[in-house]
């Protein structure tokens, strides 16, 4: 019943614009009584962000089960949730961002919902900051949680202007991979700089007058992971 009112309230807002349609215009459409679409969304708002709820609960579980893992890392991945969320219906989406785009009181209502977002990645960050002795755990797991909504906004924005058209996960990971760089914590282990786990390994062998550096990553794996494995294997040695 949530996604025949949410269809039949989308396709409204669509062909009369969102001021001009009613509840009572959605419910008719849907064949359903206002009790109904109230027990699934206390707004008209609601119904153009049907899915967010359900995209906000699984990023909460996921970044539960990522307590071992670096934590710039588990929020980078953790804001692809979202992504896939809205790569999974490019029409819908595109057509949504375009309407946010028209209608104010939609825009306001999503950048509550961004906020959201954050705050779920920054609470991740401030547990796993805290007793790290650290002063400015708190305000670094701000500007990273803030820092990661960006870039993933900035590049999902990208995808939607385009119409849908292309790869959505480019532009992101493009986007992420600048915020891995700048906050990659000092002796945090490795963690997946797109999807899944990267398997890379650095080790040296001696030849001659010296050592060579060995480094091996599958392909596609972003260059500035594996000029961070070589770096620290230099180190190492």
């Amino acid at each position: 019943m949530r996604e025949v009112l949410a269809q039949a309230a989308f396709q409204l807002f669509l062909e009369r614009g969102f001021e001009r349609t009613t509840v009572d215009d959605i419910v008719a459409r849907a064949g359903v009584g206002r009790r109904s679409f109230f027990r699934y969304f206390p707004s008209k708002e609601d119904a153009v962000f049907p899915d967010h709820e359900r995209c906000l609960a699984e990023m909460t579980d996921f970044l539960t089960a990522a307590d071992g893992r670096d934590p710039v890392g588990a929020v980078c991945d953790a804001a692809r949730i979202v992504l896939r969320m809205y790569a999974a219906d490019p029409e819908f989406s595109v057509q949504r961002y375009r309407l946010t785009r028209e209608v104010p009181g939609l825009r306001t209502y999503e950048l509550s919902v961004v906020r959201r977002y954050e705050q779920t990645l920054a609470g991740h960050l401030r547990a796993r900051f805290a007793g790290s002795g650290d002063g400015d755990g708190e305000l670094r797991a701000e500007v990273i949680a803030a820092s990661v909504v960006a870039a993933h906004n900035n590049g999902l924005r990208v995808w939607l202007r385009s119409g849908g058209e292309g790869d959505p996960e480019e532009a992101v990971d493009h986007a992420l991979a600048l915020v891995r760089e700048a906050w990659e914590l000092p002796g945090a282990p490795a963690g997946p700089a797109v999807s899944g786990a990267l398997a890379s390994s650095a080790g040296s062998r001696a030849s001659g007058d010296g050592e060579v550096i060995v480094m091996v990553a599958p392909k596609g794996t972003p260059m500035w992971r594996v000029v961070q494995q070589i770096e620290a294997a230099v180190g190492e040695g």
